[in-house]
């Protein structure tokens, strides 16, 4: 462990565990009113935080040590506990806020839509980069992962948990686009996918469904029901201004904003911290995305390249959708913040997937330096074969 610590990528090693150090303050400061109105321990949210953002350091240590060529060999495996755990959420999960979404497990609960992300991603870049040679087949190489990728998209949408659906669907699509697929194969999905949206919108469309566009594209229209929510989000970013309230001085959270340590916690930043501390969290998030990507770059190998790619695409996402979410650009999901909004699963999966892609970019590393050292002793080689030659002939 030590021996490999030096090829570690320490801005992917750094800027999550800040972010998530970050996420443990803004939680406290976020929640500690509500915790007391609810009838606890103004520290209540802070401490499970915390023992959230160990046990997720400890699964981020974990899978920075574990060799990423695991993960492909498992990759049958974790697909199939995935779809377990989806099934198995149906009938046996707890209801919040009217979705079937979570396991509890004594004081704590499991989201399996988060595990899924993640199964989703090792699974389509374990099978794509084994079909390489398959990809101009469309019915052998392009289709039976599209079949896996419909279940665990339909089971989702069954909780129903459309914002996680949509955050799976942009990473299924950023993998299978990157694999190499072909044009035409892909013009035929795009079609089959409209095909199918157009199908399924008319069955899904609910009231709350619509509430949600109304009080994101209209929200002045119903400012005490639909689009409550987001007036007081817009609130929150007006007063931050350029440097904010001042931590721990935000108004919304006093019973105004909704959820202002969990989906809305970038409004509560906006408020006490401004578009400085706005400005600072989005860096850093830009920076685990862009440098991921570069890692993707980088990687030798197929497997490694689209996982790289699926975990930069997934925080990448992610935040979009959840800053499109708190400012009005998309509707209302319960998407949380990755790294900074309240939770254990969403965290820990992050963080683990954090310890994957550090695992990447420490053996791209480790090949770029001994390709370094390597390079020297050739280049001394070939002066001494040359030096050899001339004496020769001499």
């Amino acid at each position: 462990m030590l021996k490999n610590w030096k090829h570690f990528d320490f801005t992917l090693m750094i800027t999550p565990i800040l972010l998530a150090g970050f996420g443990v303050v803004m939680v406290y400061s976020a929640s500690m009113v509500l915790a007391v109105v609810e009838g606890s321990d103004s520290n209540f949210y802070l401490n499970r935080q915390i023992v959230f953002f160990i046990v997720a350091l400890i699964g981020f240590v974990i899978t920075s040590f574990l060799p990423y060529q695991f993960y492909q060999r498992a990759m049958k495996i974790i697909i199939i506990a995935c779809i377990i755990l989806l099934v198995a959420v149906l009938f046996l999960g707890d209801t919040v806020n009217n979705a079937r979404s979570w396991f509890r497990l004594g004081p704590f609960s499991l989201q399996p839509a988060e595990v899924a992300k993640l199964g989703l991603i090792i699974y389509l870049s374990a099978i794509y980069s084994k079909k390489q040679a398959y990809l101009d087949q469309f019915s052998k190489g392009v289709l039976p992962p599209l079949i896996i990728t419909a279940v665990v998209l339909g089971l989702i949408v069954g909780q129903p948990d459309v914002g996680t659906a949509a955050i799976i669907f942009l990473m299924a699509c950023a993998v299978i686009f990157a694999s190499g697929i072909k044009w035409r194969h892909l013009s035929i999905l795009v079609f089959a996918g409209l095909l199918l949206l157009a199908f399924a919108i008319p069955n899904m469309v609910t009231e709350e469904r619509l509430s949600r566009f109304t009080g994101a594209y209209q929200p002045f229209n119903s400012p005490d029901l639909n689009g409550y929510q987001l007036i007081q989000s817009y609130v929150a970013i007006g007063v931050g201004g350029l440097t904010g309230e001042g931590l721990g001085q935000s108004i919304q959270k006093l019973g105004f904003l909704v959820e202002g340590h969990t989906d809305f916690i970038m409004a509560i930043i906006a408020e006490e911290l401004g578009f400085v501390g706005v400005a600072v969290v989005l860096g850093l998030m830009a920076a685990i995305v862009f440098r991921g990507l570069y890692i993707s770059r980088q990687c030798p190998d197929s497997f490694g390249s689209l996982l790289a790619l699926g975990i930069s695409s997934m925080v990448g996402i992610q935040t979009f959708i959840n800053l499109g979410s708190i400012s009005g650009i998309l509707p209302i999901t319960g998407v949380p913040l990755p790294f900074v909004s309240y939770g254990g699963s969403s965290l820990l999966f992050m963080m683990i997937a954090m310890g994957i892609l550090n695992n990447i970019a420490m053996q791209v590393n480790q090949k770029d330096s001994e390709r370094e050292q390597l390079a020297p002793k050739a280049g001394l080689f070939h002066k001494k074969s040359i030096n050899s030659y001339r004496g020769g002939k001499a």
